[in-house]
């Protein structure tokens, strides 16, 4: 069925399932953030932020995720997962990444108060490749939406 998708198609399919997940945690009161590892096409985690839920500051999307994928996959080390995430990591996430060695991050919108790229743009694996940008007008959406409704 999705053999013949070209890269950016899978992208676009994965993270659409990243924002489902970010609709989850907007529903829950959740910052709108979701996460999908996937490792050689198939779904081994999926999360959402989780911080006000179980009351735990580090229970962001991504780090629920590596922990799920790393408990699937029976090891600390996803050199061969891809991580799709709604906003790019921030520092603390970005340091989790890099120690699990996953090897690709797609994420859909830049985070420019508290993004990785900011404050910490080596804390990531070097053999790690990011593609950013996907879905980003959705992605960017859902963030505006959620704070808006905050404020």
């Amino acid at each position: 069925m999705f053999e013949k998708e070209t890269q950016e198609q899978k992208d676009e399919r994965y993270m659409r399932m990243a924002i489902q997940e970010a609709e989850a945690a907007f529903e829950e009161g959740e910052i709108p953030i979701g996460a999908i590892v996937v490792c050689r096409d198939r779904i081994i985690s999926r999360a959402h932020n989780q911080t006000e839920t179980l009351n735990d500051v580090t229970a962001h999307a991504e780090m629920l995720a590596i922990t799920a994928a790393a408990n699937t996959m029976g090891g600390k080390y996803l050199p061969d997962c891809t991580l799709y995430v709604t906003v790019e990591p921030c520092v603390m996430c970005a340091g989790a990444i890099g120690w699990s060695q996953i090897g690709r991050i797609v994420y859909g919108v830049g985070e420019e108060k508290r993004g990785y790229k900011r404050y910490a743009p080596d804390a990531l694996h070097p053999k790690t490749t990011v593609t950013s940008g996907v879905l980003q007008e959705e992605c960017k959406a859902l963030m505006i939406s959620f704070f808006k409704n905050k404020r």
